[in-house]
């Protein structure tokens, strides 16, 4: 009976050491297949973004603020506006509808004056009084200011805590008035981090925006509100 037992447990030994050779072997196979697999794989190509904000100046106009709004959003483009607080009385529900639908708004000043002409006190009355204007209307307090004609100081930077905001694609909409020529001149000059200056006050430049947008999107740029390119 004893050597039945010791003869069916060397049985039993030698049929795991070959079940266990021979999981061994496939899990080898396994795994060479997969190496291959990942050798043989074709590599994926990361592409980098391109980022291009379009900025507006002087709003809110009651006629082609609310017309570029509709074009940003059938097209789910966030844009940045940097409002007068003098055009905002009467246009509040434009401004409302600005941060509803995301876009970054920023402050222009009051009346639109050279702030490095003007006393420290008035420059702080144009900022506060816009600030304000633009809060009670959409809830949002503004981080940021565009300097009427790009003019600022160390002055102006110590009596504010506002980051001011430049550009450097300028195509001159406001005077020039010409769809065509203002949308070639962005296409043109448009690069990854260009910040363009244009004024939602003309029919003109809403439909050049919204031309630009179709075909520098067919291009690979991506459309930001102005604050994702000052980040670091």
């Amino acid at each position: 009976m004893r050597q039945r037992v010791i003869l069916w447990t060397a049985v039993l030994a030698v049929m795991g050491w070959m079940s266990y050779g021979i999981w061994r072997g496939e899990a080898a196979a396994a795994l060479e297949r997969s190496r291959a697999g990942e050798v043989s794989a074709p590599e994926e190509t990361v592409k980098e973004q391109k980022l291009i904000a379009l900025t507006f100046d002087d709003g809110p106009h009651p006629v082609y603020t609310p017309m570029l709004l509709d074009g940003l959003k059938e097209r789910n483009v966030k844009a940045s506006f940097f409002l007068l607080g003098g055009n905002i009385e009467g246009n509040e529900e434009v401004v409302e509808r600005m941060a509803e639908e995301g876009h970054l708004i920023g402050n222009h000043t009051y009346s639109h004056v050279q702030l490095t002409k003007i006393s420290p006190e008035e420059a702080e009355r144009e900022i506060a009084g816009t600030n304000e204007k633009i809060l009670a209307a959409s809830g949002v307090l503004p981080r940021y200011i565009r300097p009427p004609y790009g003019e600022w100081s160390e002055q102006l930077e110590a009596m504010t805590a506002m980051e001011p905001v430049f550009w450097n694609v300028d195509p001159q909409d406001w005077k020039i008035l010409d769809r065509k020529a203002v949308a070639d001149h962005i296409i043109k000059h448009g690069a990854d981090g260009a910040v363009v200056l244009l004024h939602d006050s003309y029919e003109t430049t809403v439909e050049a925006a919204l031309e630009v947008i179709d075909t520098l999107e067919k291009q690979g740029y991506t459309f930001v509100t102005v604050d994702e390119l000052l980040v670091d």
